[in-house]
């Protein structure tokens, strides 16, 4: 779309006049140069510019369209790969690198400034480290980045591209850590960081579910429980559980570490745990930003979020939040965040939900165009 149209059509969509349409317009070809064209589940064929129009012009009045324009310009959270690539490249000097030097102070009793200069420290941090595996809970693990930002640091063995691994898989990955001329031939992992892109409520990673734990800590924790009954012992008895997810809501990251929680699930799926585990973060945003029910400062938005709003966007998944509906999304965190390969379902509706018209569950629902067009991961058929 040649910007001189782009121009045109938004100022008639938002009823702005020449003046207001060229700042807007400077605002807006910034961002999409930098951030928004970026991202990853635009159709073939369409970027930013085409979206926006199409989004707002699904808002059947001007104050309707002014408002969601609005919301995108003040509120929207857009996490931009370069952000995202630099939270994964600090993963390992700001996160693993520390905790690894924290454990073997510890263990020889001298001071952590003392780790990397004593001969005998440093030799046992080199152990350690070789004894670490890094384990993607999800895609947005960027497993990928990781790998090419540690090398000459941590080896290919050491990473794995999902938790949910076979008993064969977890007896080739300790087979490895054998090889290695310095751990000897009963050498066990030590330390296992679960590595995952974005925390919202955080019941995707551990939940009681009907007096069931389930959640992907409890299929990470299954994997190495049937490993172990199949393989023999993986992981040795002092060893670590660290979790880190690269950005979380605030609120979330302030309940974890959930020390009861995990203990109790480690023990509901025969894994021993001898020490709570570890939760990091690479950045938190803070919980002020969401979008909250009957927030009276927010009551404009607040009506878009009712008003386009189709429940062919609910699944069986969705029921798992707690709510009735998802119209502030996955229990209704009421998020105004993007990131760049995915829009979180814990993010609003109004930003990604992208459904026909047609009926669903018995009642006909309008249609609704996303903005950013959310992969899910989870589908049912519409009925």
């Amino acid at each position: 779309m040649e910007n001189a149209r782009r121009l045109k059509i938004l100022g008639d969509i938002l009823g702005w006049d020449d003046e207001k349409a060229r700042e807007e317009f400077a605002w807006l070809r910034m961002m999409a140069s930098i951030k928004f064209d970026e991202y990853r589940d635009f159709l073939p064929g369409m970027r930013f510019f085409e979206n926006l129009a199409a989004w707002l012009q699904q808002f059947e009045t001007l104050d309707e369209r002014l408002e969601a324009y609005r919301f995108l310009r003040e509120e929207l959270i857009y996490v931009s790969s370069s952000e995202m690539q630099r939270l994964v490249e600090l993963l390992y000097p700001c996160h693993i690198q520390r905790y690894l030097i924290k454990r073997i102070a510890q263990k020889l009793k001298i001071p952590k400034y003392m780790v990397q200069v004593d001969p005998k420290a440093r030799d046992e941090f080199k152990r350690l480290r070789r004894r670490t595996l890094v384990m993607g809970l999800s895609d947005g693990a960027r497993i990928d980045i990781l790998r090419h930002s540690t090398v000459g640091i941590l080896s290919n063995e050491q990473f794995v591209l999902q938790t949910q691994v076979d008993h064969f898989k977890w007896a080739d990955l300790r087979k490895d850590l054998r090889k290695e001329k310095d751990q000897g031939k009963e050498a066990l992992f030590d330390v296992i960081y679960l590595v995952d892109d974005f925390m919202g409520s955080g019941s995707s990673f551990l939940r009681l579910e009907e007096d069931r734990w389930k959640g992907k800590l409890c299929k990470f924790l299954d994997s190495l429980r049937d490993a172990e009954e199949k393989e023999g012992k993986i992981v040795s008895a002092e060893w670590a559980l660290c979790v880190h997810h690269y950005l979380a809501m605030k609120e979330s990251a302030a309940g974890v570490p959930q020390k009861e929680l995990d203990a109790r699930a480690c023990q509901k799926n025969g894994v021993v745990l001898e020490q709570a585990s570890r939760y990091t973060f690479g950045a938190q945003i803070d919980s002020a930003v969401r979008i909250v029910k009957d927030d009276p400062k927010r009551k404009e938005l607040l009506a878009l979020t009712e008003k386009y709003y189709s429940t062919k966007v609910e699944t069986k998944h969705t029921e798992i939040g707690g709510t009735k509906g998802i119209k502030l999304g996955y229990g209704s965190c009421g998020l105004p965040i993007v990131l760049h390969h995915n829009t979180p379902n814990n993010s609003l509706p109004l930003i990604w939900a992208d459904e026909e018209a047609g009926p669903h569950k018995g009642e006909e629902q309008r249609e609704v165009r996303a903005l950013f067009r959310r992969r899910q991961r989870h589908s049912e058929s519409q009925a």
